[in-house]
């Protein structure tokens, strides 16, 4: 079976725990359910869903209200929609107003609250706002003044946050960016639990939410991707039978100037992009907990691995000088070299 690369295409709490259209399908001799494979693009990402079903109408209907999960989510939460609820909130928190929103945005910013309180205001979600600095399809660093300039509209301890209401000081913005992909795809796997599917899992751009074993008990090969190689090069793979799995690296979006690395994942404090830790692999019970864990390591630079060990989550890291680790890194290794 091909294996399925984290990280590619990419980086609650407590954070310690005949074939239907687009559709491909193989038979696993072991029961008489059938694998359907489903590929589409969303959140800017290239995504997957597999599941195993008694029916192509069945596995049909089950990706489409899947599909239809992820693209509603999208739609709510994207900043590159006018029209989104994410856009309304910013719209306020331009202009210092406040606004009221829904539970499950709700849900949402309570969880970036622990996030930003146990990353010691690490993992902040006004931060996006730094991407007016940082455009690395440009290929050049920005100016220090506009970091600084910046800056100056971060923090998640301005944010005036009781429930239902947010209060923003003037000049600043949210970006869920962090956590809404990793949540769709823990709401896609429950969909389709609750729809009878019990085998299968969701690949969102490489954030990988499992949704059951394969039908005979197998795990599913999760491929750990390789941070300096290009094409989707996996450095090894962890089995999971249940659980989400996300990696976070300096590999997705990044650029090299005079041999020097710069990724996408930025420090809101400094506004300078991470330099420590090359990639960072989390497994959990949930996707968004472990997309939140493993950008939090990142984050923390030389402090990661350690942050990591206290967490008690499975995991594994490489570091920019090729040194790896973490509770993974035996089964993740020896498996690469066999």
């Amino acid at each position: 079976m091909r294996q399925i690369v984290a990280g590619a295409g990419k980086g609650k709490i407590g954070l310690r725990s005949v074939a239907p259209r687009g559709a491909r399908h193989s038979v696993n001799r072991s029961d008489r359910m059938q694998l359907y494979k489903f590929a589409f693009a969303a959140m800017g990402s290239p995504c997957e869903i597999r599941l195993f079903a008694e029916t192509a109408e069945q596995a049909q209907a089950v990706f489409d209200s899947g599909r239809q999960e992820v693209e509603r989510l999208e739609q709510r939460y994207s900043r590159y929609r006018n029209d989104s609820l994410l856009s309304e909130i910013n719209r306020a928190a331009s202009q210092g107003g406040r606004i009221e929103v829904d539970e499950e945005t709700a849900g949402l910013l309570n969880y970036a609250d622990t996030c930003y309180r146990q990353s010691d205001g690490l993992f902040d979600i006004t931060s996006g706002i730094l991407r007016k600095a940082w455009r690395f399809d440009q290929g050049k660093l920005p100016e220090r003044t506009l970091i600084e300039s910046l800056l100056s509209r971060i923090g998640w301890d301005r944010v005036d946050w009781r429930k239902p209401e947010l209060s923003f000081a003037p000049g600043m913005e949210l970006d869920f960016g962090g956590i809404v992909k990793e949540y769709a795809a823990d709401r896609v796997a429950t969909l389709c639990q609750n729809q009878g599917i019990r085998h299968g899992f969701i690949n969102l751009g490489g954030d990988i939410r499992i949704i059951g074993p394969q039908p005979d008990g197998a795990p599913w090969n999760i491929g750990i991707q390789h941070p300096r190689q290009t094409q989707n090069v996996a450095i090894g793979n962890v089995a999971l039978h249940r659980g989400g799995l996300t990696s976070s690296g300096d590999y997705a979006r990044c650029m090299v100037i005079d041999g020097k690395r710069y990724g996408h994942v930025l420090n809101p404090i400094t506004g300078w992009p991470v330099q420590h830790l090359a990639s960072v692999t989390v497994v959990s019970d949930y996707c968004v907990v472990a997309g939140s864990a493993s950008t939090i390591a990142m984050l923390k630079e030389e402090a990661g691995p350690s942050w990591l060990n206290n967490l008690g989550l499975p995991h594994y890291w490489i570091d920019t000088q090729g040194n790896s680790g973490g509770s993974l890194k035996a089964l993740v290794e020896s498996i690469s070299m066999s």
